[in-house]
């Protein structure tokens, strides 16, 4: 704001641009995936995160950091919905999981690792590191194979056998995996591809319900919120918001690691409604001390409660909610219909995260600690969604799995 001279508006135009742009890459995501495969979106996101960053970097004024704001969130609206979709698509299913949730633990620590360097460099330094793994990416997707699933579905033969060989090793024995999805496949090739119309049919409903409800209740939970606005919620609450910040950012780190090492083990489902149970006492307790400070009781500790309550809800958001909705997104859905409703979930998800975003800062205003209960009462109904409509996918194959959420597609 101070270099380029901004007004208020003008940066939170900039601030809110990105999730419109995630918008925009979360409704050709399906489609494209199915198009030019995993490896190509992923490709594609990072050439236009790339050419966002560098217009960030080299902005004179709020046109060019819009437009590279635009571009980066359109990048991330593309690679949130396909990374999870082909790790699923390469893994056995026995360390699935495992790895999945590998995926949310890079977001975390690369997430504490920018608030670090953020510290210490200039906005323009921090845009160009933000160019360094887009790179980085770009470089590693000619050493990385495409999923097999897709180029089985694309009529790829030689090429799919060569890659699900690559995957497993040289000596192991593919045969029963490669028949079980080449059959799989055969079955869904005798149904039309699906549109997002197609969705709404009975035979997808549980999934559709499972996937949209998943991404609508982490986002509607406030987890967006309290990651973009942290530090205003330190300083309304009265404590130091450097602490703050860069203290929630590194303790999710380590509860990604132990929900890492539990995905396979413990399953989704517990960890899930353990994630869950986390961050409703967590926001209860924000709550509940902006609600003491309302009263002027307690004055003194109340601040320490905030910190004490948004460190319980990031760190329990990092051991489930953050990265096993994109999980089982990626599980549970037929490939004839992953396209249409990876971008339909992805869209539901971007949509309510812009609709939190945008209305915080109101909803502060009107009452702090009624803000942080309405958080809470909602990750108390994930806790019931959870246990009432999701599945455990932990040692299935994909087949397995969308065989029985969806079974007149077997």
């Amino acid at each position: 704001m101070d270099d380029l001279g901004l007004s208020l508006a003008e940066y939170s135009v900039f601030g809110s641009i990105m999730t419109i742009g995630a918008i925009l890459g979360a409704i050709m995501s399906g489609k494209m995936a199915d198009l030019v495969g995993r490896r190509g979106t992923m490709g594609i996101s990072d050439i236009l995160c790339l050419s966002g960053w560098i217009a960030i970097t080299f902005s004179e004024g709020a046109w060019a950091l819009d437009i590279g704001r635009l571009l980066v969130g359109c990048g991330v609206g593309l690679i949130s919905y396909v990374v999870p979709v082909y790790i699923s698509e390469i893994m056995p299913k026995n360390l699935r999981g495992g790895f999945g949730t590998a995926h949310q633990f890079m977001l975390s620590f690369g997430s504490a690792l920018i608030y670090f360097i953020g510290t210490v460099v200039n906005w323009r330094i921090l845009a160009l590191i933000g160019a360094v793994p887009c790179v980085l990416q770009l470089l590693g997707l000619f050493f990385i194979p495409e999923s097999p699933r897709w180029l089985e579905k694309v009529g790829r033969e030689r090429e799919y056998e060569a890659a699900l060989r690559y995957l497993r090793g040289k000596k192991s024995d593919i045969s029963e995996e490669a028949t079980e999805i080449k059959e799989y496949t055969l079955t869904l090739q005798q149904i039309s591809e699906g549109r997002i119309l197609d969705l709404f049919q009975k035979i997808y409903a549980r999934s559709l319900l499972v996937g949209v409800g998943l991404m609508a209740l982490q986002q509607f939970g406030g987890s967006n919120a309290i990651a973009f606005y942290a530090s205003s919620i330190f300083e309304s609450a009265g404590f130091p918001a450097n602490i703050g910040t860069v203290t929630m950012a590194v303790v999710q780190v380590p509860m990604t690691i132990v929900g890492v090492l539990l995905m396979d083990k413990s399953g989704r489902r517990p960890l899930l409604l353990i994630s869950a149970s986390g961050t409703c006492l967590g926001s209860f307790l924000a709550g509940l001390s902006f609600l003491l400070e309302d009263f002027h009781r307690w004055t003194q500790v109340a601040p320490t409660l905030v910190f004490v309550g948004i460190l319980v809800y990031n760190a329990s958001f990092g051991l489930g909610l953050a990265g096993i909705p994109w999980l089982i997104m990626s599980e549970i859905f037929p490939i004839n219909m992953k396209g249409s409703a990876g971008s339909l979930v992805s869209l539901v998800n971007w949509f309510v995260s812009w609709i939190v975003t945008y209305i915080f800062n109101f909803l502060m205003e009107l009452s702090t600690a009624g803000t942080f209960f309405i958080f809470s009462a909602i990750a108390g109904l994930t806790i019931l969604f959870v246990a009432k409509l999701v599945p455990e996918t932990k040692g299935r194959t994909l087949e397995e799995i969308q065989a029985a959420m969806n079974p007149l597609t077997a």
